[in-house]
């Protein structure tokens, strides 16, 4: 199976602590992988190093067989990023957005791939809108088209359902699974909703200080601590954990 990220002994220090102390872990091609961890469990970082944006203090990092950050811009062209908490231009309609992001992406025909995504995510009734008018709710469904501008072979999610109510969430992930599925498409995503984990990810990553404390199918890592569900593993992990930080 081919390797689309490929981190190996990543670390983070700031300020002489370890946001993130050497990391490895491989995904192939079509994985959903969930990155799961308590706050300031590292997972910003990685993610940030990931994409380019932080740099390491040591350790390799390889996208679509690319070393980061030296190749950030031609592995940028072919990934995208989503979180509700990434404001965008709020002076802009979301078309002028979205047009925007098209072009810095090299799209073509952008008004036909807007037309596209927003019949997609739902954002039709408030394509001429300005932006800073919208709900949170609303803003995540543009971010989400904008991540799909350039078709991207890895797509980066971060809580990409945070802002959104229960019905909107169903939808939004049944969308996921389906472009998933049909492009082969590789989606490394935070959340703290375990339910959306389960639903999505066919793998999880469980980070606690800056270090891997679990890798694998949501389903064995649950079986293989005696848990009921990935909620409670969760929970009690990073309790574990805790306590055994705070003795």
């Amino acid at each position: 199976m081919e390797t689309v990220i490929d981190v190996q002994h990543l670390t983070k220090i700031f300020d002489g602590n370890p946001a993130v102390a050497d990391v490895s872990f491989s995904v192939t091609r079509g994985e959903v992988v969930g990155f799961l961890g308590p706050n300031g469990a590292g997972k910003t970082t990685t993610i940030g190093m990931l994409l380019g944006v932080v740099s390491p203090t040591s350790g390799a990092i390889r996208v679509l067989d690319r070393p980061m950050p030296r190749f950030r811009r031609e592995v940028l062209a072919r990934v995208n990023f989503s979180s509700p908490y990434v404001s965008l231009p709020n002076n802009l309609s979301v078309r002028e957005n979205l047009t925007v992001f098209s072009h810095l992406y090299h799209v073509t025909d952008p008004p036909r791939r807007i037309r596209e995504l927003a019949a997609l995510f739902g954002i039709e009734p408030y394509l001429d809108r300005i932006t800073r008018a919208l709900s949170s709710g609303e803003v995540a469904r543009v971010n989400l088209a904008k991540a799909f501008l350039n078709d991207p072979e890895i797509l980066f999610l971060d809580e990409p359902t945070a802002a959104l109510d229960p019905d909107a969430a169903d939808q939004v992930r049944t969308q996921l699974r389906r472009m998933q599925r049909e492009r082969r498409l590789t989606i490394f995503c935070t959340s703290h909703n375990m339910l959306e984990v389960e639903r999505l990810a066919t793998r999880v990553i469980f980070v606690h200080r800056g270090r891997i404390l679990a890798d694998g199918p949501p389903r064995d890592i649950v079986a293989a601590r005696g848990k009921a569900s990935l909620e409670e593993f969760f929970v009690s992990l990073a309790r574990e954990t805790s306590d055994g930080a705070a003795s």
